[in-house]
């Protein structure tokens, strides 16, 4: 099986791994390190068509190319419903089960459906929304995690993102039929989804078993899925981009008809209007060549992609390699929960400090409907938030919102507003509440001072000097509070690059890496991996109490034998091998297990932070060695988004796969 390449090792090992496991255990016979050239990534071309899905917090969509015509990447169709001021090329990460748990809608059908039942009937459904930033919150992320619906019951993870992965199969599927005018076998399609860069490894883990529970692949054919990285994917659309496909807040001239005189945002707001006039076609014509601003970079040069998501914001670090143009990655993907999600919150926060937290906790689980209302009218107001606004920003409040305070407090929103100390929120006649834009700004103050304080503390690092470019991507980039904020810390070291339909961007660079998974050359680990081993006893250097005697020899257990180091670059393709022999001559069966640590550097098994990850179990019994000592290799491939493991009894050509597994702890 397939190891993934993040995980948060915070568990705490027993005092004596191996001496509990009661395993013979394996010694080193000699470490070797090879390079292996040959880039082993299955090549996309064994597929008719790549499908990209990108699983957002706030909203998701899919979109692909056929293997033929690479160069061009089609959107996903059109979708029904929207909200007024939002653009709907994607669809809301919502998703909407029967009261007998049955799936039934996603996207705007879920929550226009959900919307429209009497209340009376809601409570009975269950609807969820922004679940996605569950795997990245959760510690001790499992199979049986729990999420909960709007009306408070509990339903499993697995079996949502199962639901939402298998109704864009479904989708992708039936237009893919419709465009080729015959069924569409799914073997012939590769399957990508995008995760944020700073998931740990059980998240990552997770989306793939969600993908095998949905039969988008199965676990006999992995490969046909990739796990891509959200900024990774944006970075390789970014190279193709040419000049009539983005924003550059960094020049001095006029760009694209924009003047960077006009006001922060203005750029954005008419390459909006350049996307919708050009939507119709749902194609993106990709060029097979590198973009105008690629073309000025030069071997070595640095460049940082900002992914702004829903849920998180994913930093990376990317220096360019010529003459192919190939991407290494120079410092390890950082960020957190800084996405637009965090304004959301501070407006509820608002309405706690207004209405009291009594009052919107049951207004949530007794009108759940109307509080999906609110905070879509919220949404649209959210969206025309700018440094420059001077008028209020009108928010419309559901009726069931008014009549309900009214029953549960005694007296009406109006009087709520008039005795509450927040005096830059007001309330208007048309049932509105009216927030001055100095209030509408500081929702966003703490996500955004997140955001930037992440970036100056990245800017600092050695690694992250002289930087050429700054790609400012996913939704919330579209920002201009986020984008002025970008361009006050930055002081012009750097110039901001903003793609044309900037929600799209992942996407269509998540296509691109279907189809060539091979772009990425080096990545950083995140992780340190290694495997437990037993050596040689020494006096004065192993602690007594990791002494292990076994037929007359002294050995010190626990040990630590590192493959890779987290923050070491590993190339594409890299293979780590180490022969290692049976402790005891006479084992039937050799058990390797797999560890890793977020820290550089671990001397044993049992260190606070280090835990297992994977066993290989290589049978041998009823064979021979016809070396004095029989020589186990055990091999680790690195550089992808995953990582291969296996062990090979050398004299006997048994080969064993790793069953690694981040799930289980």
């Amino acid at each position: 099986m397939i190891v993934q390449s993040k995980n948060r090792c915070n568990a705490m090992a027993n005092p004596s791994p191996a001496k509990s496991m009661g395993d013979p255990g394996i010694t080193p016979l000699s470490p070797s390190h090879t390079q292996n050239d040959t880039d082993q990534v299955p090549s996309g071309l064994s597929f008719d068509v790549v499908v990209a899905i990108d699983f957002g917090t706030t909203s998701s969509g899919y979109a692909y190319a056929f293997t033929k015509e690479p160069e061009c990447i089609h959107t996903m169709r059109r979708w029904e419903g929207g909200d007024p001021g939002v653009s709907n090329q994607k669809t809301p990460t919502t998703i909407l089960l029967t009261p007998d748990r049955k799936f039934h809608s996603f996207g705007y059908a879920a929550r226009d459906f959900y919307h429209d039942l009497d209340p009376s009937e809601s409570k009975h459904w269950l609807y969820l929304e922004k679940f996605k930033m569950k795997l990245h919150t959760t510690a001790n992320l499992s199979i049986d995690t729990d999420l909960h619906a709007a009306n408070g019951k509990r339903v499993k993870a697995l079996d949502i993102f199962a639901y939402a992965l298998a109704f864009f199969k479904e989708q992708a599927l039936k237009e893919l039929s419709d465009q080729t005018g015959g069924e569409f076998d799914n073997n012939d399609v590769r399957w990508v989804i995008t995760v944020p860069a700073i998931w740990k490894m059980p998240a990552k883990q997770f989306m793939r078993e969600a993908a095998y529970k949905a039969a988008l692949v199965s676990r006999e054919n992995p490969e046909q899925l990739i796990i891509s990285l959200e900024p990774e994917a944006a970075s390789i659309y970014c190279r193709k981009l040419r000049l009539h496909q983005m924003v550059d807040l960094g020049t001095h001239t006029t760009q694209n008809g924009f003047s960077p005189t006009d006001n922060v945002g203005s750029g954005i707001t008419q390459a909006k209007e350049h996307v919708r006039r050009n939507r119709q076609s749902r194609t993106f014509l990709v060029e097979n060549v590198i973009g105008e601003l690629w073309s000025e970079l030069e071997e070595g040069d640095r460049y940082v992609v900002v992914d702004c998501g829903g849920g998180t914001v994913d930093l990376t670090v990317h220096q360019i390699r010529l003459p192919e143009g190939h991407l290494k990655e120079l410092y390890k993907a950082s960020g957190g929960p800084y996405g637009s999600l965090g304004i959301d919150y501070e407006f509820e926060k608002l309405l706690c400090k207004i209405f009291g937290q009594d009052f919107i906790d049951q207004f949530k689980i007794k009108r759940p409907a109307a509080w999906v209302d609110l905070m879509i009218a919220f949404e649209s107001r959210k969206r025309a938030a700018a440094p420059d606004r001077t008028n209020p920003l009108n928010i419309n409040l559901p009726f069931s919102f008014i009549d309900y305070y009214k029953k549960f407090r005694g007296h009406s929103v109006e009087h709520a507003l008039r005795k509450s100390n927040v005096d830059f929120v007001k309330w208007s006649s048309q049932g509105m509440l009216r927030m001055s834009p100095d209030a509408m700004n500081s929702l966003f103050k703490p996500t955004i001072d997140h955001i930037i304080q992440h970036l100056t503390e990245l800017f600092e690092k050695p690694e992250v000097s002289n930087i050429k470019f700054l790609f400012l991507v996913g939704g919330f980039a579209e920002s201009p509070l986020l984008q002025q904020a970008v361009q006050n810390m930055l002081q012009g070291r750097s110039r901001i690059i903003i793609p044309h339909d900037v929600g799209l961007t992942i996407l269509k660079g998540a296509v691109l890496f279907g189809l060539d998974p091979s772009i990425i050359k080096v990545r950083r680990s995140p992780l340190t991996y290694g495997v437990g081993v037993l050596n040689r006893f020494v006096e004065g250097k192993h602690p007594p109490e990791k002494l292990l005697v076994k037929d007359g020899t002294r050995w010190c257990t626990d040990v630590f034998d590192t493959f890779i180091a987290a923050d070491q670059s590993v190339a594409l393709g890299e293979m780590v091998k180490r022969s290692y022999t049976p402790a005891k001559p006479s084992q039937q069966v050799i058990v390797i297990h797999v560890y890793c640590a977020e820290k550089e550097s671990a001397v044993f098994i049992s260190e606070p932070g280090v835990r297992k990850c994977g066993t290989l179990r290589l049978d041998v019994s009823g064979t021979e060695s016809t070396a004095p000592r029989r020589e186990i290799q055990t091999l680790m491939q690195f550089g992808d988004t995953e990582i291969r493991a296996m062990a090979v009894d050398v004299s006997t050509g048994r080969t064993v796969k790793a069953s690694i597994d981040f799930l289980s702890c």
